[in-house]
């Protein structure tokens, strides 16, 4: 199992089964900007791009140490409205919705992907992904 199928399993469990693996990992997908596949790597630049208050959310939770929580208006501030529209529209869920879930997903799965303020280049180091889903759902 690689990272973006974790993130679309917990994207189907977030959204209670609404939708299939097909349809949430092409909605991780369109979060990210000119890319075909879902990039954790790429979602931190966004949340670090956005600056300010959001930049120094996106460093804790790459960080060791408490994780600072994001609002559903900053979500769509860092990712874009239209970003979280779309993918709304693939879960077939409103965009709150779609910004209420992944100011939750994102910030958790950043951080149980991260050590020392680096995403991890291996997941091995922590248990292998199976680690990784068994610390995020706790």
């Amino acid at each position: 199992m690689d990272l973006k199928q974790l993130a679309t399993n917990i994207v189907m469990q977030k959204m209670g089964g609404n939708a299939d693996q097909e349809t949430a990992g092409a909605a991780l997908d369109g979060l990210v900007s000119g890319n075909s596949s879902f990039d954790l790597g790429q979602i931190v630049n966004q949340f670090s791009g956005a600056g300010g208050n959001i930049a120094k959310k996106a460093q804790s939770w790459l960080a060791d140490g408490d994780n600072d929580s994001i609002s559903a208006q900053q979500v769509e501030a860092a990712l874009g409205s239209d970003k979280v529209a779309e993918f709304a529209d693939k879960l077939g869920i409103g965009r709150e919705a779609a910004s209420d879930s992944l100011s939750e997903i994102l910030p958790k799965l950043i951080d149980k992907s991260s050590s020392g303020g680096k995403l991890l280049g291996s997941m091995q180091g922590s248990g292998g992904l199976a680690g990784l889903a068994s610390k995020f759902l706790k």
